[in-house]
């Protein structure tokens, strides 16, 4: 399942004889003042987002002598590779994370057990309407809503006839069926849904959120269900470990861009912005 990737109308009043629409310009994205994109340019919102993160982390390497203040800056969003570098010189410098303990390590293994289960599978079949360039991404959400509450009442004949007809992965010629699937067979984002730990979010059928991976929108159903075997704490010790460093990471990093967000001058972006100090 890693790999799987990928009309509108409108009609305007009429306009008297002689008149000119004149298009406003636009605006383009900043950070200090420092421009995201080109005059003419258009973004999507994630992908502007994303570069006004990296600008900021740019900058904030540049204010600590990690990167010249000559740097060229990105081009189409790609830095060069002394602000890379730097970038992550800073972060390395900036989010000091604390190893996990060993209580925290159980507490985490002994809440959510199934996490480390071996052999664990799903039966599963899914139908991808996947974002690409130039789609109205919001016009393709409420379509995929629209057919996840209707399939939700349907069979598994209407899922694969509808898989066949919407679904932009080739699975969808055979209705949408993947197999059998393992966690590791999965995007991570799949796999936090179709091997969810809450035991009343392992849903059969059709389940009940729609799910947006980096390809595009998933209706997810699971057919059947084989658990796994859990293993003995010490044997996953250094998993959960790892699993809590990498949730401590990322909280520390969305903090950190918070912060720096909330020290700038933003302009045509929006983004969180925090005032108090990086909580360690």
């Amino acid at each position: 399942m890693s790999g799987c990737g990928g009309g509108s109308c409108g009609c305007g009043g009429g306009k008297g004889e002689g008149s000119v629409e004149t298009l406003a310009p636009i605006a383009v994205a900043r950070v200090n003042d420092v421009a995201l994109h080109g005059a003419g340019e258009v973004l999507g919102e994630e992908e502007l987002r994303q570069r006004a993160y990296g600008e900021l982390l740019r900058q904030a390497a540049q204010r600590a002598g990690l990167l010249s203040a000559s740097d060229p800056g990105p081009i189409d969003g790609v830095h060069s590779e002394a602000a890379s570098e730097a970038i992550e010189a800073l972060l390395a410098r900036e989010i000091q994370l604390p190893e996990p303990d060993d209580a925290a390590c159980r507490r985490y293994y002994e809440a959510h057990p199934q996490r480390f289960a071996r052999g664990e599978r799903v039966r599963a079949a899914h139908i991808l309407l996947a974002v690409t360039p130039g789609v109205d991404v919001a016009a393709l959400r409420a379509h995929a809503e629209g057919l996840l509450v209707r399939l939700r009442c349907e069979d598994e004949a209407a899922f694969a006839k509808a898989a066949a007809e919407n679904s932009n992965c080739p699975s969808g010629e055979q209705g949408g069926g993947l197999g059998w699937l393992t966690r590791e067979d999965c995007l991570p984002e799949v796999a936090s849904v179709l091997f969810a730990q809450d035991e009343a979010n392992r849903h059969m059928g059709v389940l009940p959120r729609l799910l947006s991976s980096r390809h595009g929108f998933h209706i997810l159903r699971v057919d059947e269900r084989e658990a796994g075997e859990v293993p003995s704490f010490e044997q996953v010790r250094g998993s959960v470990a790892a699993l809590l460093r990498h949730q401590l990471s990322v909280t520390a990093m969305r903090q950190y861009l918070d912060l720096l967000a909330g020290q700038a001058q933003l302009q045509g972006v929006s983004l969180n912005q925090a005032d108090t100090p990086l909580v360690q």
